[in-house]
């Protein structure tokens, strides 16, 4: 395979996460090469009478300090607490302290769901105006206008994170957010690269920032029988290609890298973390909950990176999966990564971090692609946790329990979503 003659390149020069394992990409990563799970009994809300009563939740929340001014966001939700602050720590390992000296040539392309949700007023106002036939809608509605915070209201949108990034870095160029389920920042990544890639911006804020944990998020997961039940041991409850497996643990937090076409950042003399050369999206379009049982969409989405990046599957030195701990997606992608990689898939190490993280949703995609620059720079493939009982129909190597040194040059990240969206991502050491 040949690369784009004449194709811009771009190249990742800054990253900064908010996760469950720490405030920071630093003690995230340290928290992975451990192998120590995030998860917990859920705290942010009174979840004693779901099914599933344990998440990953941030506890850490000296990252605040990396806001601009905290006082700005008091109605904000927690997504949007998290992309700023993943945002702030890429642009200050980026060295872009202050805006671009264009603004029209720095764009935003980012991942977010719901933001904050005003549930207990919005609860009460239901109750106040119920009657036996239903909610009486003129009295509620009166009362909402008194009640309801406008700007809470307005933080509820999910683009409501990329347009206060917009304003913080004076970023004039193009500003979208995607919310594409499971596969967000992966493809929001993917996109704003492509932006670069054709000439529409020379430098793009990508990622994305999420939290469900709340009554609504975790009992439409719980709805959908989604979520793991080992309540009794929550850090073992997130158990990817485990044949004991039962739902994946709901998590949150943000990520965010800064990318660059290369000869921008080398006029800035940015360092470079590693090379974005590949993206493929596709859709199952199969069922909204369920990927297809012969993994076709994962399957077209890997082969659409390794071609756009010009390599083949031998290349590749890691898989971080989307290995949610599901029976069926992890079945499925193991048959996915079979299919694309012959002969190389039992011969190519595979990892799940949603072990330690669990699922931040829209966030999961920019931690994952975090986790492969990191396991790049310092040669260490972060584990798989809780992986104790084989199952036939996972049979690759999935790097148990305990991280493993290797030589990593070139890393693939998977993230399939609900509603059938696959997004893979394939990035390279940076080299001339």
């Amino acid at each position: 395979m040949e690369l784009e003659k004449n194709r811009r390149r771009v190249v990742i020069t800054g990253i900064g996460a908010v996760t469950p394992l720490g405030p920071d990409v630093e003690t995230t990563w340290k928290a992975l090469k451990e192998g120590r799970s995030g998860v917990g009994p859920v705290t942010l809300f009174d979840a004693s009478t779901f099914p599933s009563r344990i998440a990953a939740e941030v506890k850490d929340d000296s990252f605040k300090r990396h806001l601009p001014n905290l006082e700005d966001y008091s109605h904000a939700g927690r997504n949007t607490f998290f992309g700023i602050a993943a945002a702030m720590m890429a642009a200050r390992a980026a060295g872009l302290d202050n805006t671009v000296e264009d603004p029209r040539r720095f764009g935003i392309y980012f991942a977010s769901g719901e933001g904050i949700t005003d549930f207990s007023n919005l609860v009460k106002l239901i109750l106040n105006n119920w009657s036996g036939s239903g909610v009486e809608m003129p009295n509620m509605l009166a009362q909402g206008l008194k009640v309801l915070h406008p700007l809470r209201e307005l933080e509820q949108e999910p683009s409501m994170p990329a347009g206060h990034l917009a304003a913080i870095f004076n970023a004039q160029g193009p500003n979208l957010n995607t919310l594409t389920a499971c596969a967000a920042s992966s493809q929001a990544i993917g996109e704003a690269t492509e932006i670069i890639r054709r000439g529409d911006a020379d430098i793009m804020l990508s990622g994305g920032a999420h939290s469900m944990i709340h009554p609504f998020g975790m009992g439409g997961f719980c709805l959908l029988n989604a979520l793991s039940t080992s309540n009794e041991e929550p850090t073992k409850a997130s158990r990817p290609f485990d044949r004991k497996r039962d739902g994946f643990v709901l998590g949150e937090g943000g990520g965010a890298v800064i990318l660059e076409e290369l000869q921008f950042a080398k006029s800035r003399e940015a360092h470079i973390y590693a090379e974005v050369l590949g993206y493929g999206s596709t859709s199952d379009a199969f069922r909204i909950t369920d990927m297809h049982p012969e993994g076709r969409g994962g399957i077209t989405s890997m082969r659409a990176a390794l071609s756009n990046a010009g390599i083949s599957p031998q290349d590749v030195d890691y898989i971080n999966a989307h290995g949610t701990s599901t029976v069926i997606n992890d079945r499925v992608e193991t048959l996915s990564i079979k299919k694309v990689f012959k002969e190389s898939a039992y011969e190519t190490p595979v990892s799940s971090t949603k072990s330690m993280t669990g699922h931040l949703i829209a966030a999961a995609g920019v931690a994952e692609i975090i986790a492969c620059i990191m396991t790049i720079k310092d040669g260490v493939i972060p584990p798989t946790i809780n992986y104790e009982n084989p199952d036939p129909d996972c049979d690759l190597d999935y790097v148990p329990n305990e991280a493993r040194e290797a030589k990593v040059d070139v890393a693939l990240s998977n993230s399939f979503g609900f509603g059938g969206q696959n997004v893979c991502l394939v990035i390279k050491k940076f080299s001339e």
